[in-house]
């Protein structure tokens, strides 16, 4: 009797590297307190209470490393406070912000400066997000210097290869910000993000404030970037042309809450939710030259006091009695596709 070679035991199958980025359940609420007067009166038997603003509502999101997701939505839909809570800029109210896998709040010490640095924000307005006051010089290096990421000595040749990657004459490092563009200041923004060497960059309404020509050279320096240096994005617009011309992946936001969120090619030929296919009916395509432009119905609603149940059905077409009452949970309806409608349970 012959006994069968023993086989070596396969290797166990690697496991998936967490998302660079996972934001679960975050929400963020405003409170505006009572004023002396205001607690007065409530004593005295007025109506008065307490306003919360819900900026942010029960958001979940994940982004992967290389990755450039872009999240869009209606002004005050909470786009920007969702930005600024995943950049650590501010604290979320409930909720978890996990940083390759880990809990970024439950960092401490040398692990969560670390964590800070690697993500960076990209802010809108290149006039007020840069100190009158300070050199350009020192608006760049300040915080490699600060952080010991470079050395004294070497600074300066930091300083230079910043500007020389964003596009900027190092000649001009002295200068302060008010003598240049506005084109050229968001370059200094870029840089300044980019001198802590971070690996995920938040970019909000990166270049709105820019004019149409300018949008083009940013918006191609952010791609050299992402394949120069490993970078991922979350880029925050109202400007569906840009997302699509520049993300991978996108997430459409209203009113607090993420609605729908799919690959950009598929979202822009086959929209679910009834929002977001709104929004696109809004883009303007030279195929379509004669169609009559019609808005989103109706205003978005106040924060302070959202609908209850899906905060789209005053505006939505389809809604019925279960929009009103129910708010639809995100959940997958196709490989790699989460949309929050009511509506796809009728399908």
């Amino acid at each position: 009797m012959t006994l069968a070679a023993s086989q070596p035991a396969a290797a166990p199958a690697a496991r998936p590297a967490p998302p660079i980025i996972e934001v679960r359940d975050v929400s963020k609420r405003f409170v505006k307190r009572l004023d002396i007067a205001e607690k007065i009166a409530g004593l005295l038997g007025a109506a008065v209470h307490e306003e919360i603003v819900r900026a942010v509502d029960r958001v979940s999101l994940a982004i992967e490393e290389g990755e450039v997701v872009g999240l869009v939505g209606e002004s005050g839909c909470g786009k920007s406070t969702l930005g600024r809570i995943i950049a650590g800029i501010l604290p979320q109210s409930e909720g978890k912000i996990r940083f390759r896998g880990r809990d970024r709040d439950a960092l401490a010490g040398r692990e969560r400066r670390d964590a800070a640095l690697k993500i960076q924000m990209i802010f809108q307005d290149p006039y007020a997000s840069l100190n009158p006051r300070m050199r350009v010089a020192e608006i760049i290096g300040e915080a490699p210097k600060f952080h010991g990421l470079v050395a004294g000595r070497d600074l300066d040749a930091y300083v230079d290869e910043m500007m020389r990657r964003v596009g900027l004459d190092p000649a001009f490092k002295r200068r302060y910000p008010h003598q240049f563009s506005g084109g050229q200041r968001q370059r200094i923004g870029i840089a300044r993000a980019l001198a802590v060497q971070p690996e995920f960059l938040v970019c909000d309404e990166a270049v709105a404030a820019l004019d149409v020509s300018i949008q083009a050279q940013v918006l191609n320096l952010f791609m050299r970037l992402r394949e120069e240096l490993g970078l991922t994005y979350l880029f925050i617009s109202h400007d569906l042309g840009v997302v699509e011309h520049l993300s991978d992946r996108v997430a459409i936001m209203y009113l607090g809450r993420i609605v729908e969120t799919a690959a950009t090619e598929e979202l822009f030929a086959r929209p679910n939710h009834p929002y977001t296919q709104a929004l696109l009916q809004e883009v303007p395509r030279l195929a379509a030259r004669k169609r009559q432009f019609t808005p989103v119905k109706g205003e978005i609603p106040s924060p302070l006091h959202p609908p209850a149940g899906c905060h789209f059905h005053p505006r939505c077409p389809f809604a019925f009695a279960r929009c009103r009452v129910e708010a639809p949970a995100l959940k997958e309806i196709a490989p790699g596709r989460l949309s929050a409608c009511h509506l796809n349970d009728r399908a």
